[in-house]
This record gives structure tokens, C-alpha cells and sequence, in this order.
């Protein structure tokens, strides 16, 4: 067994640290190309509302079917991913300063490869557990690996641009969806199958047994669903009833191929990765110590970073910035459906692209913010982030009450500017870690940290998906109140008192009972969000004062204090 591991260690021992060292004169601008080509793999993670609906009807196909996944849990998925993402992270960043870089690449490949075959199986037998373990437990260990295998070599490589350098980097994750959503729509529309289509739904008997859609055909009861004309449209059919479970939504397919094509990218770029030798910099540069004595010349071990305040409340810091946006951008397509539906312009396209733009403002955002943190500072970039963001969320609500195309603007601007900050909250963290701990063991105090976003990526879909579900029955409960019995018996084949059966079955819902409404009825679909976004603007109320409160690390937690056998790397 002993003899096995020695054989197994020397046979990669190619992609251990020691091993990558770069040469003298090497150019240090091949090593962001890497990161950067890393990062927007695991980046189509942010793309992950795209696959929201063909999840929640992957029976149904053209509209959800009583055994579709619900929204709520399909979200979660995306939840779990982050949590993975930032445990990993905790833990592979103190491995990733053992191993090096590309190391921790290939396994990172490994993982978020493997973790989307394994989530395609999960769909493809419609076990939800399987996609849980796939693309949220393995591809989230992928995600978190990826993410730190390239920050501590970026900061070593530029230290005299640290949070452009990290910006460069991180800004491919933000980026991930801007390739990674028109790919998925592309690969979902290829593999894509219409179900057996029966008739209009007046051509055909429909029964309702417990909540669920049942049609009469020759071969007896077959559950269906009732598309309305836009749902049949997006597989190319027309409005009527189609049967469950005969066609295919493509999910499967596309994971299966995404798996594949992001593994062999990933395993390319890795072994792009070198380090820097023992006490480089660039040539004609010296640290210039910071007046404010924000920016340290001073180490702080990885072990001890935990016990200091400073840690704690940057923690804070990037925990309540994460929350604020992650929520929203686990449901964006969704949300801007639900709120501006009723317009003309906003279409399925328009959906589409409004995530794709969120991919290229939360992109350009972890550069720009970066690099502008380089100019003004750290602490002050994320004062920015707070001020600016509290005002964004609270004008959410105003443009969704309003409508019309001039609020739909509004609500545009707004939210691509929120997530620039959200992007740049990410990109400004490593630099802002080295800046108050040093470089020493800057990439493991960067994965310890990232147990925020874990956090954040319970808090964010948990708040905002509750919230809007609170919201959603407390819509449908006063709906119901003002609609006819007999016309709501008539329209969903069952009478009220069996209205929690139908909702959980996706028979009723907001938009089918406003037009069977009274007429003059507000829909209230557009103010689901308005309480999820107060919540949000008041974390970052709270981020704003433990970011005031960050001072630079006593003497006492100096590596010369706490662990004088350790030498800095500078």
C-alpha cells in the first residue's frame, strides 16, 4: 500500500509546486490567461437560472406536470454549490499552499466535470438527489478549488497591482454566465423534444384527480399538462394539452456535454500555471508602506488570521454583500418575468439577455472596482458597495409598483449597477486579505474566508425564495377571495376547498387566476419581490459598519509573534 502511494505521488508529482517554478525571465502575463480561462468554466455557475425552467418541467416539457420538481428545490441545487464551494475553499486553500496551483487545477477539473455527468444521470432518471450530489456536492468542490487555485499566485505575480491582478482573474467568473447561458440555451434548444400533443383543450376530456391533470384516451386516463399559446411556442407547437413524460426538455444532454467540454478547457489551462521563486518581484519595484496602515508589510499565519477581529468582520463584510445578490441572481430570468411580464418587450429573448448582461456588468464590475480599489482604497471601495447598493434595493420596489417601460429601464439600470458591486465585492476581497494579513498565506486566509459565501448562498435563496413564496400564496389566498366558486370549479376542475391540493400541484397559479379575475383586478405578481429586496438593503446597512470598523492587525498576531519558526515569503 505504502509502495502504491509513493507510485501515485511520483506520478504526479509534475503538477506539485515545487515543480512549476518559473525560470528566470518569465513573463508573468502568462499566468492570468490561465486563471481567467478557469474561471469562466466554473463561472456558467452564475447561469445556473437558465436551467430553472427546463427543471421544473422536465416532465411536462411545455408547462410544469404534479411530478415536476418545484422551483424551490431546484434552487437549493444552486444553493448547495456555493455552501460546497466555500467549505472547499476553507479547507483546499491551506492544501493549495502545500500543493500549488496546478495541482489543485486538475483535481478542480476533475471535480466540476464529473459533478455535471453525474447531475446529467440524476435528470435523465429524474433522481433529484443524484443532481444534488453531482452538480451541487462534487461540482461545487470543483467550484471552490477552481476559484482559489489562482489568487495566491496572482497576488505573488503582481504585487504592486494586487486588485487588478485579482480582478483579472475573478473577473472570468463573473463572465462565466456571458458564455456560459447563450451555450446552455443553444445546447437545450438542439437537444430538445416536443411531447405527443392530443388537441385543444376543448377537443379533449380532461379529468382532475387530486390535483393533477387527467386526459380520456383510448388507452384510458393519461396525465397531461395545458400549455397556453406562449408555453407551446417554446417547443414549437400550439396551445392545447399535451401528455407527461413524452418529450424531452434537453437538460440531460446539456449537462452531459457542458461536463465534458469544461473539463478538457480546465485541464488545458491548468498546466498554464507557474509560481513565482522564493523573494521575486518585478523588476524596478519596491513596497510602498501605506500611510493609513491599511496595507501591511507584516504577515499573519493562516491559523492565527481566525483569531483576530479583522477576520471576522471582513467576513461579515463579504457574507452580507454575497447575500444580497445571490439570491437574485439564482432567480433573475424568473424575476424579471414576474415583474415586467405584462410588457410587450419582455419577452423570452429579452429574459435570455438580461442574464447575460448580469454576467457581463457583474464581469466587468470585479475589474473595474478592483483596480479602482488600487486608487482609493479598499475600505473605501466597499463603503461604496454599501451606500450605492442600499439606495439600488430600496428603488426596486418603487419600479416594480410603477411598470411601464420607463420602470423596466429603471429596474435594468439598477440592478446591473447592483451587480457590478457584487462582482467587485468578490474581486476587491483577496487584495483587501493582503492588504490587512500579508501575502504569506494569503490564498488559505482567502479559502477560509469564502465559508461567507457557504453562508450567503443559504441566505440569499432561503430569503429570497421564502419570502416570495410567502408572498406568492398571500396573492393567490386574496385572488381566490375575489373570483367566483363556480367559475374557479369550472376553470381548474375542482372547487376551492381543494386549492392548497392544486397549488401544490401547479394547477393554479397566480397567472391562471387573473383571467378568471373580476375585472379591474391588480395583478400582484410584480410585488412578490418588494419585501425580499428591504430585507437585502438592510444587511448591507449592517456590512457598512462592520467595514467602518476594520483597523489594521496588532503586533500580537504578527508571524514573528505567534509562529517565529515560519519564514515570510517576502
Amino acid at each position: 500500500m505504502s509502495q502504491a502511494s509513493e507510485s501515485a505521488s511520483s506520478f504526479l508529482s509534475f503538477l506539485r509546486r515545487e515543480n512549476i517554478i518559473a525560470p528566470e525571465g518569465y513573463n508573468r502575463w502568462r499566468v492570468p490567461p490561465a486563471s481567467v480561462a478557469i474561471h469562466l468554466c466554473i463561472g456558467s455557475v452564475y447561469a445556473w437560472s437558465v436551467f430553472n425552467p427546463p427543471l421544473t418541467r422536465e416532465l411536462g416539457v411545455v408547462a410544469s406536470a404534479g411530478g415536476d420538481w418545484s422551483l424551490s428545490s431546484v434552487v437549493w441545487i444552486f444553493s448547495v454549490s456555493i455552501v460546497v464551494l466555500g467549505l472547499t475553499a476553507a479547507f483546499g486553500g491551506k492544501w493549495l499552499e502545500k500543493v500549488g496551483p496546478r495541482y489543485v487545477g486538475v483535481v478542480a477539473a476533475t471535480l466540476w466535470g464529473g459533478g455535471f455527468v453525474v447531475g446529467a444521470l440524476g435528470i435523465a432518471t429524474h433522481q433529484l438527489w443524484l443532481l444534488y450530489l453531482g452538480y451541487g456536492v462534487l461540482g461545487g468542490a470543483g467550484l471552490g478549488l477552481g476559484y482559489v487555485s489562482p489568487v495566491s499566485t496572482l497576488i505573488r505575480w503582481f504585487p504592486d497591482r494586487r486588485g487588478m491582478a485579482t480582478g483579472m482573474a475573478i473577473m472570468g467568473f463573473g463572465g462565466g454566465a456571458m458564455i456560459g447561458a447563450p451555450l446552455i440555451d443553444w445546447l437545450l434548444n438542439l437537444f430538445q423534444k416536443a411531447p405527443e400533443y392530443l388537441g385543444t383543450a376543448n377537443a379533449v376530456k380532461l379529468v382532475t384527480e387530486e390535483g393533477r391533470r387527467y386526459a380520456e384516451t383510448a388507452n384510458g386516463l393519461v396525465e397531461v399538462v395545458v400549455a397556453n399559446a406562449s408555453q407551446a411556442a417554446a417547443v414549437g407547437g400550439e396551445a392545447g394539452v399535451y401528455v407527461v413524460g413524452t418529450g424531452n426538455t434537453g437538460a440531460a444532454a446539456t449537462f452531459l456535454t457542458l461536463g465534458i467540454v469544461y473539463f478538457c478547457i480546465m485541464v488545458i489551462a491548468a498546466f498554464q500555471y507557474r509560481v513565482p521563486r522564493a523573494g521575486w518581484k518585478p523588476k524596478g519595484w519596491e513596497p510602498v508602506h501605506s500611510a493609513s496602515g491599511m496595507v501591511t508589510r507584516n504577515n499573519v499565519h493562516i491559523d492565527q488570521a481566525i483569531k483576530t477581529r479583522q477576520f471576522w468582520l471582513l467576513w461579515i463584510v463579504l457574507c452580507f454583500n454575497v447575500t444580497a445578490g445571490i439570491g437574485v441572481l439564482g432567480v433573475a430570468k424568473t424575476m424579471i418575468h414576474e415583474i415586467f411580464g405584462d410588457l410587450v418587450i419582455v419577452t423570452a429573448t429579452f429574459a435570455g439577455t438580461y442574464v447575460l448582461m448580469i454576467s457581463v456588468f457583474n464581469m466587468v464590475g470585479r475589474f473595474f472596482w478592483a483596480s479602482t480599489s488600487d486608487v482609493i482604497g479598499r475600505k473605501n471601495t466597499y463603503h461604496c458597495f454599501f451606500v450605492l447598493g442600499t439606495l439600488l434595493y430600496l428603488s426596486i420596489p418603487v419600479f416594480a409598483v410603477m411598470g411601464g417601460n420607463t420602470a423596466l429601464i429603471g429596474f435594468y439600470i439598477a440592478t446591473m449597477i447592483i451587480f457590478t458591486m457584487y462582482g467587485g465585492g468578490f474581486a476587491t476581497i483577496p487584495a483587501y486579505l493582503a492588504d490587512i494579513f500579508g501575502t504569506m498565506h494569503v490564498g488559505g486566509i482567502h479559502g477560509r474566508l469564502l465559508t461567507a459565501w457557504s453562508t450567503a448562498g443559504v441566505l440569499g435563496p432561503v430569503a429570497i425564495t421564502y419570502l416570495r413564496d410567502l408572498s406568492r400564496n398571500n396573492a393567490i389566498n386574496d385572488l381566490v377571495a375575489q373570483i367566483n366558486p363556480a367559475a374557479f370549479a369550472e376553470r381548474f376542475g375542482a372547487p376551492v376547498s381543494q386549492l392548497r391540493e392544486l397549488v401544490d400541484a401547479k394547477t393554479v397559479t397566480i397567472a391562471r387566476l387573473m383571467e378568471i379575475a373580476p375585472a379591474g383586478t391588480i395583478d400582484p405578481t410584480p410585488s412578490l419581490y418588494n419585501t425580499t429586496m428591504y430585507a437585502m438593503a438592510a444587511l448591507l446597512v449592517i456590512a457598512f459598519f462592520a467595514n467602518l470598523m476594520i483597523r489594521p492587525v496588532g503586533e500580537k498576531h504578527h508571524v514573528e509573534s505567534t509562529h517565529p519558526q515560519a519564514v515570510p515569503a517576502e
